[in-house]
Order: C-alpha cells, then sequence, then structure tokens
C-alpha cells in the first residue's frame, strides 16, 4: 500500500478515485489545487468556491485528511501566460495537456514527495501499469467514450512513476456508482467544462481580456474581400464557426484555411482536400515527451493529432534539436501549429508532442 496524495476537483471522478484508493487500502490525504480564483474580472463562471466546498465534503465524507494546496502563481505563469504568450504568436495552446505535465503533476506533485507522499492520484480515464523491467506505462481508459490518455500524453517517465488514475479502470456509469455506493456528493454532479482550472469562460472572452481586437480582412482562396474579423488569435486552422461569413454554397460552409500575420487576413476556403493549406501530410513535430523508448528512435507510430482524434499511421525521421518529422500515411485535416500530437502503440501511450509547422 502506499501513501497517496489524491488531488480532489470536486467532481465525481476524482472524488471516486479517492474512495477507491481507500477500498485498496492505501494511506490516502485529498488535496484541492487552488489555482484561479478569477481575481482579474473575467467573464464566465469560475466555480472554485463550489468546487472546494464539494471536495471538502467529500474527504469528510470518506474520513481522510484534507489540504488545500495554494498553486496560483505557478498556474499563472506556467498555463495562464503560456496561453496568452502563445495566442499573441498566432498558435492555438491546449492548456488541458500542459496543466497535467505542469500543474498536476508538476508543481502538485513536487510537493508531494517534498511532504513525504509516495504517489499523486487524479481522476484521469487513464490506465497505468508497472513494466517489468522497471518503469511504468500509461495504457487508453477501460471507458473509449470517456479516454483522456491524449491529455498525459507530454508526462515525463518520472511523472508516470508516481502516479495513479483509479477511474481509468472502470466506466464512467461505474464510477458514478462508487461516488454513490460511497453517499458523496459528487455523485450527480455534471462533468465541467471550460479551461483547466478556470471554468465556463469562453475562450473568445478570456482571449480579449489579455489581448486587445486586431481588426482585418477576411479573404477567400482568390483574395476577394467577404468581411472583417477581430483577430487572427481568435481563429484556427479548420473552424468552421465564428467568422461571420456565410457559405454561397449550399450544404458547404466556409473554414479557415490559412491566418496571414504579415498582413493580418483570415483565409477561408471550402472544407476539401484539395483546399490550399487545410489538408497535409508532414508536419514537424518538437517538446518532444517520451514516456518509455525515445521517440525519435521509432519509425512507425499511431499519431492522434487532437483528442478524441483517431489513431493515424504515420512514419518518423529524426532531425534537429530534438525534433521530428512526422508524416501521415493519409493527409491531415487542420494540423494547428501548437496543439498537441499524441504516439501511441495500439492502446499504449508513447508519448506527445507540439506541432511546430505543418
Amino acid at each position: 500500500m502506499a501513501k497517496v496524495l489524491v488531488g480532489l476537483s470536486g467532481g465525481v471522478d476524482s472524488s471516486a478515485a479517492a474512495a477507491l484508493l481507500v477500498e485498496q487500502g492505501h494511506e490516502v490525504t485529498g488535496a484541492f489545487m487552488k489555482n484561479w480564483v478569477n481575481a482579474e474580472g473575467l467573464p464566465g463562471k469560475c466555480p472554485w468556491e463550489t468546487d472546494l466546498d464539494d471536495a471538502l465534503a467529500v474527504a469528510r465524507k470518506l474520513g481522510i485528511e484534507f489540504r488545500v494546496i495554494d498553486l496560483i502563481d505557478a498556474y499563472k505563469s506556467r498555463i495562464v501566460d503560456l496561453l496568452i504568450d502563445g495566442y499573441r504568436s498566432g498558435i492555438t495552446p491546449n492548456p488541458d495537456v500542459w496543466c497535467n505535465r505542469e500543474i498536476k503533476f508538476g508543481v502538485f506533485l513536487d510537493y508531494a514527495l517534498e511532504q513525504g507522499f509516495e504517489r499523486v492520484a487524479t481522476g484521469h480515464y487513464a490506465r497505468r501499469r508497472e513494466l517489468g523491467g522497471g518503469g511504468a506505462a500509461i495504457l487508453k481508459g477501460a471507458d473509449p467514450n470517456k479516454d483522456q490518455s491524449y491529455f498525459l500524453s507530454l508526462m515525463t517517465p518520472h511523472q508516470v512513476e508516481h502516479a495513479m488514475f483509479p477511474a481509468g479502470e472502470m466506466l464512467k456509469p461505474e464510477v458514478r456508482e462508487v461516488a454513490r455506493r460511497h453517499g458523496l456528493a459528487t455523485a450527480g454532479k455534471k462533468d465541467s467544462q471550460g479551461i483547466c482550472f478556470i471554468g465556463e469562460v469562453r475562450m473568445s472572452d478570456f482571449i480579449r481580456h489579455y489581448i486587445p481586437d486586431q481588426p482585418g480582412e477576411i479573404v477567400d482562396l482568390e483574395g476577394r474581400v467577404l468581411g472583417e474579423h477581430p483577430g487572427l488569435h481568435f481563429f484556427t486552422l479548420g473552424q468552421r464557426k465564428g467568422h461571420g461569413v456565410a457559405s454561397p454554397r449550399e450544404g458547404m460552409a466556409y473554414v479557415v484555411v490559412a491566418k496571414e500575420p504579415e498582413t493580418n487576413r483570415l483565409v477561408l476556403g471550402w472544407d476539401l482536400e484539395e483546399s490550399a493549406g487545410l489538408y497535409t501530410r508532414d508536419c514537424v513535430v518538437a517538446s518532444i515527451s517520451s514516456i518509455n523508448e525515445p521517440i525519435a528512435s521509432l519509425r512507425r507510430v499511431e499519431a492522434v493529432p487532437r483528442y478524441r482524434g483517431k489513431p493515424e499511421p504515420a512514419r518518423i525521421e529524426a532531425i534537429d534539436d530534438g525534433r521530428i518529422r512526422l508524416s501521415f500515411d493519409k493527409p491531415q485535416r487542420a494540423i494547428a501549429v501548437g496543439q498537441i500530437c499524441a504516439f501511441y502503440d495500439g492502446g499504449r501511450l508513447l508519448g506527445g508532442g507540439v506541432f511546430a509547422e505543418a
């Protein structure tokens, strides 16, 4: 049995994870990560106080120690600043993946180890397995509709070694049943939406709070002006909605096929493979994280270019500065710089990286 610090978010998944650990006989302490209090007046709901109350109620019901860990400064510097810098430079970052690496299994894990805990547990739908020769692997969650292994793709071997994912061994209805069996107030609570730890804040409102509008022209592939956009940082490749331009083709919507920073123009085209810039086979992936064997040493992988994306066969070629060239067997739609690509071998997560060029 292990001494475990479980991150209680106030949701049903982490609540059930804590309950399962107690059932298994581990020495369990619950902790709420206080990362965001919306002190800057962002529009939208930031329900951290309600989540804190729910997390405390779960700990009391389970009879475990409870702590509140203040990680606000770390979250601001490692996640919020990364988001803002990314959107300002024209890329599309993924806060949830970075949040797992830098916060939940970053500063929170560091705190846990300093306090004498052996493991950190979360409510993620993923599975961890010990490897015979040492180290550990991450497998997809048992519930294919809830699998969250993609969001763990930038974890390091050290982080995986100290991680636990009790809920990942079960289907979602079974997780709720665990919470009901223990009489936890979160058993029927809806799943949270929005930015990691910030809550139900629209991304456009979040961006506008930090980056002023920078209006420019919306054009089609022939350069004809179709309208005006508020700023390129509000849009990402492949986006169908939000640009405000009606399509002249019945049954076919305009999509974003390019952003031109040098002219501040947003380019719209059709959702077709021949639309220039929308589909690509080759891209460069940087900031590679390998959970077991080095990704750059592999020749073939199954690459998942977005959450809930289909695993796509691809070839790997190591290039420079730890980066790889990824060549998909089939052209892929809307590969956005800044987004995360996860690598798999069947149901095992190999690691991931950040799209640097497409």
